[in-house]
């Protein structure tokens, strides 16, 4: 596991006359609190957990790692000063961090501004499309959900397909990036609805789609509360066509909230949610059941994809700075760029100049709600 791995050279290195040096500095700029909580409450536990974890066994590159930790409450403005701090004042070494789309893409100027690597952990394919010379991300596009969803839907027949999506900056972005890919995935959209960030109903929305003929199945592009209403709507309505749900909601929040009405629904997600039941010669579930019970014991509350983002976000800046064995900015780029074959959370990592993200569609497992708990698609 790659922890242990670096654990074993923090030890070896722990002697060091670098043992004494300044630490290294992890910048982060969460969701902590507000709408976007679901989020950053698990990646900021996940940071603090290994960070801790990392020290232990003697820091990197025989230095301690420092957590230094904002909550921007998924406000791209705080956001955006916050992170101006980090750069300016704080002088961190990295940025892991940006919850939300929005959030991050408030960050993107100043850390390419600064030359600061910045790894983000929000959704949207605008984060890396185009390549940014500074920036990375480890979760799953958007888009990438869009291709997933609708493939599953081909291999249950369905061809004819409606959309209802949020008002956020990712539910806005997903809702695009599917209706670019719908026609090249064999699926035709037949309506396409949408929902206010505060509403509290949408069963308005949700009628016009059941009365559209010839919907086959429905794909809700959206994350926080509103995919849970949209779910316990959609029973109440009696609409019999499979609902699929975005990687936005891929916690047991979003399943504990939505209660009976999410039985039946499918969702592209990490394996982290299934991590028990991966075959074992699967290469990520030594990392995601390590992960997972690392911190569902510390924190006593079920593990989510997100704080699995915040994880490898972590990882892969301290497997650069090792790969680099240094701390300069461009150098710890450089190895970003160029990582392969990195093991993580969200599926196996090989980045290039041209993908700062690495991840194919194969990292995306298609999960089913059955009697309140996540199970894979066969």
């Amino acid at each position: 596991m790659f922890l242990r791995t670096l654990v074993a050279a923090a030890m070896a290195l722990a002697l060091s006359p670098l043992a004494e040096a300044q630490p290294i500095r992890i910048g982060a700029f969460l969701s902590v609190t507000g709408p976007a909580a679901f989020l950053g409450d698990p990646e900021q536990k996940t940071l603090e957990l290994y960070v801790e974890k990392l020290n232990a066994a003697g820091g990197v590159l025989g230095r301690k790692l420092e957590l230094v930790a904002y909550d921007s409450a998924g406000d791209a403005e705080k956001a955006r000063g916050y992170v101006k701090r980090l750069i300016e004042q704080d002088k961190v070494d990295v940025l892991v961090g940006g919850s939300t789309t929005g959030e991050t893409m408030a960050a993107v100027p100043l850390a390419e501004a600064a030359g600061m690597p910045f790894i983000s952990l929000a959704g949207a394919v605008v984060i890396i499309e185009p390549v940014k010379k500074w920036v990375f991300k480890t979760p799953h596009t958007d888009r990438m959900a869009c291709e997933k969803v609708f493939a599953d839907m081909r291999a249950r027949g369905a061809t004819k397909a409606a959309l209802i999506s949020g008002a956020g900056g990712f539910d806005r972005s997903m809702r695009a990036e599917c209706l670019k890919v719908a026609g090249a995935q064999g699926v035709q959209i037949v309506a396409d609805e949408t929902y206010g960030a505060g509403d509290t109903d949408m069963t308005a929305q949700l009628a016009k789609i059941k009365g559209t003929p010839g919907v086959q199945a429905v794909l809700n592009a959206g994350f926080g509360q509103g995919p849970a209403i949209v779910t316990k709507n959609y029973r109440q309505l009696g609409i019999g066509v499979p609902l699929y749900q975005s990687h936005g909601v891929a916690s047991k929040q979003y399943v504990s909230l939505a209660g009976d009405a999410a039985e039946g629904v499918r969702l592209p997600a990490a394996a982290l949610l299934v991590a028990e039941t991966l075959p074992d010669a699967d290469p990520q579930k030594k990392v995601v059941t390590g992960y997972k019970r690392d911190y569902e014991s510390r924190f006593k509350q079920e593990v989510s994809t997100f704080g699995g983002h915040a994880y490898d976000g972590l990882m892969l800046a301290v497997e650069a700075m090792q790969r680099a064995r240094s701390t300069d900015k461009a150098k710890v780029r450089d190895a970003l760029e160029a990582t392969r074959g990195y093991v993580g959370t969200g599926g196996v990592v090989n980045m290039s100049a041209q993908d700062h993200m690495g991840l194919d569609l194969s990292a995306f497992r298609m999960l089913e709600v059955r009697k309140g708990d996540w199970t894979l698609v066969k």
